[in-house]
């Protein structure tokens, strides 16, 4: 049974009430929104840690990305990694390792991971078969599927699978004479057998055969955007539009299977496409979550990605997107450090609740006037508790505080406030 079986059967389970309390909503609420299709639950049986949902009218929650490559793999490095993501408020992290042992650093991530875990099962293959100095080429069908099966018996809670690259979608990202052709890793390993073996890509052909292994987990499924655009130029084009619709048709197969669903979205878009895409996807997807990257408003800020994700992610989260993918800095130059993936999950953390505020979010838009209660009152430590990053609040406060017990070093004694609280008093 899924959280989506229960819910059909009008039960709240104990996830469903854990969520919902964390939401500050009723379990009656969450299940009824799990039932459409409109919110789920990542978590799969073999798993217990706190959980939280994603969906419609629910808080914005934030991905990190960790994991090796063939030129870097440290486990203990991505152990950090996993801390600071967790430690800076990540909702949840996706292992999206292709170096190293790569069971073992699932197991990892697994054992010390306090929210849901995802990972891109093709991203093994095609690392096992590199191991053996093959391509992924040689892939068979059942060696994916293998893959997917054991990473659910495994645990990770949601999986990332490129069911909409099929071969006419992707002969229309080639028709399209697209700047940067597919960027995404796993959507150019699928096309490049498909376009080999002149075959249907099997995540989509068997679609049935995938429903099944995730039932069997609960599962979610994360119908992955491998023809998202990876530069403006390429933004919302027809085979982004074709591969959506594609999605569509899955994601109620999947519900109909009682596996729970959520879609994937770009990318590369400027800022006054960005809602158009929020609304296509969730017109054409029946309003299943919607999981962005970033969106990346601009191509031109390598080392500041973080930043054009921020601005992207708040702009699609007011839309309508459920779920931000962080961008770190690293983006587009290299694996990301730990500091990176503070940065990250920061910047996307202020994006999501930036657009809760404006979303109406009462629990967002409690914790911002908290926040100004404790500024009237100029109480320090009030306001490091209602900041989304106390630690660098904490740093920068130390700075001021040789100067003046209550004020800072912006104003002195000249603090507006200060000046305010003291005429009230007369």
């Amino acid at each position: 049974m899924t959280q989506l079986d229960f819910a059909k059967q009008g039960i709240i389970t104990k996830e469903m009430q854990q969520a919902a309390d964390y939401e500050g909503i009723l379990a009656e609420e969450l299940r009824d929104l799990i039932v459409k299709g409109w919110a789920v639950i990542p978590k799969n049986i073999k798993r217990t840690f706190y959980v939280r949902a994603i969906g419609k009218g629910l808080l914005t929650k934030v991905n990190a990305n960790i994991g090796t490559s063939t030129d870097h793999a440290d486990i203990e490095e991505e152990m950090k990694k996993l801390k600071a993501a967790i430690y800076y408020g990540a909702d949840s992290v996706m292992d999206l390792s292709t170096g190293g042992d790569l069971h073992a650093i699932r197991k990892m991530v697994l054992e010390h991971s306090s929210v849901m875990v995802g990972a891109v099962p093709i991203y093994q293959v095609a690392a096992e078969l590199s191991a053996k100095n093959k391509s992924i080429l040689d892939m068979s069908e059942n060696q994916l599927f293998d893959a997917i099966e054991q990473q659910c018996e495994e645990g990770i809670d949601y999986i990332t699978v490129h069911c909409g690259v099929t071969q006419h979608s992707a002969k229309l990202a080639s028709k399209q004479k697209r700047v940067m052709g597919i960027v995404s890793r796993g959507g150019s390993l699928l096309a490049s057998w498909m376009n080999h073996h002149k075959k249907e890509n099997p995540l989509y052909e068997y679609f049935d055969r995938l429903c099944e292994i995730a039932h069997k987990y609960d599962v979610t499924l994360s119908l992955g955007d491998g023809l998202r655009p990876g530069a403006i130029a390429d933004a919302t084009d027809a085979a982004q539009i074709e591969e959506l619709v594609i999605l569509g048709e899955l994601v109620k197969k999947a519900r109909e299977a009682g596996v729970q669903v959520i879609v994937e979205g770009p990318g590369h878009v400027p800022m006054d496409q960005i809602t158009a895409n929020i609304i296509a996807e969730k017109r054409i997807c029946d309003n299943a979550p919607f999981y962005v990257l970033g969106p990346l408003t601009t191509d031109t800020a390598p080392g500041y990605d973080h930043i054009v994700g921020a601005i992207g992610g708040a702009i699609a989260a007011l839309s309508g997107a459920d779920f931000l993918c962080y961008v770190t800095p690293a983006e587009h130059l290299c694996l990301p450090t730990v500091e990176d993936v503070r940065l990250g999950v920061i910047g996307s953390r202020i994006a999501a609740h930036s657009a809760d505020i404006a979303k109406g979010i009462q629990k967002a838009i409690q914790q911002d006037f908290e926040m100004s209660q404790y500024r009237k009152a100029l109480d320090w430590e009030g306001m490091f508790s209602r900041a989304i990053d106390p630690d660098m609040a904490r740093a920068r406060r130390k700075k001021s505080e040789d100067y003046e017990e209550k004020v800072c070093t912006m104003c002195g004694k000249l603090c507006a406030i200060k000046t305010h609280n003291e005429c009230e008093l007369l």
